[in-house]
This record gives C-alpha cells, structure tokens and sequence, in this order.
C-alpha cells in the first residue's frame, strides 16, 4: 500500500455537500484514495509539508482543445469573432501530426496542472491524414503529466462543400468516424472510479456534422456506456445557421438528434431561451462554461445563475487554448466570478459557488461525481495546495472558499496531487524533464507553424 500524508495544512476546503472547511488538519491518502482528515490522521510513507497552506479538490476542466496551444497569439485571428477566427485557423490546423498533437498537450497540461487542475477533458475535432495516431498522443501526454484524461474522440462531417464552416480537408465520412471512435473506446476507455483514462465521443458543432453522424455517434455512445459532448449555443451566427439549415433553433435540433439527457453536455451554452433552460433541466443536460473563452471571442455571457437555480449542470473550462490563449483554470474560476459581478451584481455566483462549479460541477458534467470534485474520505487523492504565508497574501485567506475567485492567485501551487501522487511542486512537474520537453517541443511548434506558413 501506497500512502500520503499531507502535513500541516491550514484549511481544508472540501466542497462537499456541507461545504466544509476544516481548519489545522492533515490529510491521508491510501492507494490513491482520502482514507482520513483530521489533525491526527496517522503516519504514511511519504509526507507532504502544506505550510499552513490552503487545500483544494483538484480541479476539473470540462472543455479543451489542447492541440491549439500550438496556434496562440497568431496576430491574424486575434480580433475575430467566431466564424472568422475559425476560418483563419483551419488552414493551420489541417497541417498537425502526431507530435505537434503530443507536445501541445504536453504544454498545456502543465499549465493546466500547476494551476491546480488533476482532471482535464480534451475536445479534439481536427483529424487528417496523421490522425490514426492522435488519440494515442493525447494519452501518452497526459501519463507523462501524471494527469486524469477524458478525451474525445471529435470529428467533422460536414465540409464546405456540403455547407458547413470547415474545409473540406479536415473533415471524414460518418463509416470512418463510427469506426474509429468505438475503437477508441475499446483501446482507452477505463469506466472504474478511479480511472485516469476516459473517452468521450464528441462531433464538433452543428455547423460542422451531419445529422447522421449525431445520431449515429449518439446511439454508438450509449451502446459503450460513455458521454456525449458538443459545442452548441456558443454564438448567434450559430443559431443563426441552424435555425436556416434546419429551420429550428440549437436546443430543439440537438433533441431531434437524441442529443439530450444526464449523458450529455454541451460547451458555451450562451445563448439558451428561458423554455431551452427549462429543456437542460428537464433532461438533466449540462454545460461547460469557457468564461475567458466566450468574452476572447465577444461571443456572450453564459446565464450561469439561472442555470444553478434550475439544477442544471455547469462545470468550468478554459475552452481552447487559442480561444483562451492560456490554460488556467484557477484563473478562469476569477474570471468568471467577475464576469458575474458585472453583468448581474448581486445576483450572480459567489466566489464560493465559482470554486464548486470548477470541483464537484464539473465532476457530474464528466460522469466522475462518486470519485471527483470533493475532499472526503472515499473520493481520490486530488487535490492542490495554495502557499498563503508570501507577503502579497497576508490578509487573504479570512474566507478560504473565496479566495481563487474574490482575491485571485497568481503563480503555481505549492504542490498539486493526483491519486496520491505529487505531480507538480512549487511549480516544478515532477514527472518529466521539463528542459529536455522546452526544448523539443519549440522545434516542434516551429516546423509545426513553418509547415503552415505562420512563420518563414
């Protein structure tokens, strides 16, 4: 038996159904598993100095795109809503292999995990002619990291040709795709608790997918017992687009295609009437809100508040790293607390609510709320710790629930934990040699760019 002790923490938050704090404790970690909290939680093999320190749930992002960490800060896309930023980003996109698909995910899961997060769910949509390997890529990165991965295996049916938004070169016919995506499963798919491998199958967007391929994914999903994620209400070019398509709004073409129940969330989910809420709740359907993402894209404000009155489902995300241009998300849980703030003043979420949607929200968005999202005994040893003895955080910690979103906290953890397992400490990944991955990964996202005439 493995065992951690995490040693003199000053609070333990746990975002449980409570909502507990526990001051001055210690937590134990078993095989990967919290087996006790409390200021005598026994002796371990391994400890952890917390140094007064606060302790979160791990973190849990809903909504990625890690290949795009590779296609940040391109002047050219920079001030475009939507359509035009994808338009201008295909072009690059069709030119990825699998190692430009390794090292950006390798990138931003260490973002990702010195800002706390243990579990990231990845949306990748963009296969070519080298994406038989992408899949594997994404895995592989992730074991490196020491990270839980859902990934989707996403896709594009519908090419220009057949009026959607994406050139035909990245998209695949609905008999490639199917194939594919039950392979994935059965190759990655590990549907126990505490699992570090998970798959998703996720066709892009309506504006990019075939009704067939909905349906057809939605009824393969079901058959191998895993979920189902798109993009959707993200924009009002989309609705747009599917109310002329296929002469009904998002929502109502989603539920025409199978595409709602407790297995199903969608990205964004901006633009909802008050009936398609009324929809989400009916259904159990939930959403990843992308805050930095949406206000990136000028796309809108998710209606967050209504959403948690009604029992819907929200978890956090980063969204895409070229729609986000970073992948933080102990920053997006600010982010979003503020965006609130102004839009709805008193009424929006409070910082406590933002911490809640980024653990146990977006555990039941992943299906992982028996195992995810909460400090207690039972659940897994994720976790990261926030150094509050530096000078600029004297005075900060008097709510430890609202400290990530009221105060903000700029700089790594002091360790993040993953089963047990301490995957990155005072900002240093533990797992890899990060000199040697700094280094191959720019020589790859220099060919990478150079191959897509980005750069000379």
């Amino acid at each position: 038996m493995s065992s951690l002790l995490i040693k003199n923490i000053g609070a333990a938050v746990t975002c449980d159904e409570e909502d507990r704090v526990f001051k001055h404790t210690s937590i134990l970690i078993e095989d990967g598993v919290i087996a006790r909290i409390g200021a005598d939680a026994g002796a371990a093999d391994r400890e952890l100095d917390a140094r007064g320190g606060i302790v979160y749930p791990g973190l849990i992002n809903t909504h990625h795109h890690l290949y795009q960490t590779y296609s940040r800060n391109i002047p050219a896309v920079q001030n475009l809503e939507l359509f035009a930023w994808l338009k201008g980003l295909y072009g690059i996109w069709k030119h990825m292999d699998e190692d430009v698909v390794y090292y950006a995910a390798l990138v931003g899961l260490a973002d990702l995990v010195r800002h706390g997060a243990t579990t990231v769910m990845d949306h990748h949509y963009v296969f070519n002619e080298a994406g038989d390997r992408f899949m594997d890529a994404l895995f592989a990165a992730a074991d490196a990291i020491g990270v839980r991965l859902h990934a989707a295996r996403g896709s594009m049916s519908r090419g220009e040709s057949k009026g959607g938004l994406p050139p035909d070169s990245v998209v695949q016919d609905t008999d490639r795709i199917l194939a594919d995506s039950e392979a994935a499963v059965k190759k990655f798919h590990d549907p126990s608790p505490f699992s570090y491998r998970q798959v998703v199958l996720a066709p892009c967007s309506p504006f990019s997918v075939t009704p067939e391929l909905m349906v057809q994914s939605a009824r393969l999903a079901r058959s191998l017992g895993v979920r189902l994620h798109t993009h959707l209400a993200e924009t009002r070019d989309e609705s747009r687009y599917v109310l002329e398509t296929e002469n009904m709004r998002p929502l109502a073409y989603m539920e025409s295609l199978e595409w709602t129940g407790p297995d199903v969330w969608f990205a964004h989910g901006i633009h909802f009437d008050d009936d398609e809420l009324l929809v989400l709740q009916r259904t159990g359907s939930g959403v990843a809100h992308c805050p930095v993402s949406n206000m990136k894209l000028s796309s809108g404000v998710c209606r967050v508040r209504e959403m948690l009155a009604l029992g819907i489902p929200v978890g956090l995300a980063v969204d895409g790293s070229a729609s986000n241009d970073g992948s933080n998300l102990l920053a997006e849980i600010r982010a979003g607390y503020l965006l609130h703030r102004l839009h709805e003043s008193d009424q929006a979420p409070s910082a406590g609510d933002m911490l809640k949607i980024a653990t146990n929200g977006s555990a039941t968005l992943l299906g992982r709320d028996d195992a995810l999202g909460m400090l207690k005994v039972g659940m897994a040893g994720d976790l990261f710790i926030l150094d509050v003895n530096r000078l600029e955080y004297v005075g900060s910690d008097l709510d430890p629930k609202a400290l990530p979103a009221a105060i903000g906290y700029a700089g790594d953890t002091l360790a993040t934990v993953v089963g047990g397992q301490v995957v990155a400490s005072e900002g240093r990944l533990t797992r890899i040699d990060e000199a040697r991955a700094v280094s191959e990964a720019k020589k790859v996202w220099r060919r990478y760019l150079t191959r897509a005439g980005v750069l000379a």
